[in-house]
């Protein structure tokens, strides 16, 4: 029977084999959730980059460049993590090159070697969740987290994927079985539930609740984010 884990932060990638497997990383709050907006919204592609400098100089080369770190817009960039700043349609036909304090560092980690790899968010949670299905392969959800620790979110949407998955998806993973029934819990209260995580704290002390309102959407798309090539596009039926 096909498996699904769940690597609960990307210091702990070494521990798990993303050959061959599907891995869906996630970042709730807010790269995940960002890149799904942007897609849905006409970006083209999205080039996740790893470093605020390489990322910047991918502006000469036609890209619009977004940067964030600890929540806020990096210095010099156009844009930052917020899904919102996409959804007028002022970037439809562009590329975006990204960069983020989690979500572009997890991706990195875990593209070599990944039979594919998808970007999750709860705005596309069952369509991410339906493909999967039709995959006949192992699943790898990578969780971002906040700077090497586990976060509520990122683990709450892996349990979310997971509860999908069941049963045609089995698991002999403690963390998988663990988040799909701390999901299950509280899949009725989730935006009282994630209000308490810390990131959404950090997020509120900047202002920002409707992009975590916008993150806590399920299913407000039907389509899914793959990496194709170095850029996360849509993957067209």
């Amino acid at each position: 029977m096909r498996k699904v884990e769940i690597c609960l932060s990307p210091k702990l990638i070494h521990l798990f084999d993303p050959e061959g497997k599907i891995v869906v990383v996630v970042d709730i709050f807010r790269a995940s959730s960002t890149m799904i907006a942007a897609l849905a919204s006409g970006v083209k592609g999205i080039l996740p980059v790893m470093d605020l400098e390489t990322c910047k100089s991918f502006k000469e080369k036609g890209y619009t460049i977004a940067g964030e770190r600890d929540g806020k817009k990096a210095h010099g960039f156009e844009l930052g993590n917020s899904p919102v700043a996409y959804l007028q349609g002022n970037y439809s036909g562009k590329k975006v090159a990204m960069t983020t304090t989690n979500g572009t560092l997890a991706i990195e980690k875990t593209k070599n070697g990944a039979h594919a790899v998808l970007v999750g968010a709860f705005v596309n949670l069952s369509a991410t969740a339906n493909h999967i299905q039709l995959e006949n392969k192992d699943v790898l959800i990578v969780c971002a987290g906040w700077k090497g620790k586990f976060n509520l979110e990122d683990s709450l949407y892996a349990g979310a994927l997971a509860s999908k998955l069941h049963p045609h998806l089995g698991t002999d993973c403690d963390s998988s079985i663990a988040m799909k029934s701390l999901y299950e819990s509280n899949q009725h209260r989730l935006q009282l539930f994630l209000g308490q995580a810390s990131h959404a704290k950090r997020l509120q002390n900047h202002g920002i609740e409707k992009d975590i309102d916008f993150c806590l959407e399920i299913d407000k798309y039907n389509f899914i984010a793959k990496l194709q090539g170095n850029e996360i596009s849509i993957l067209n039926p």
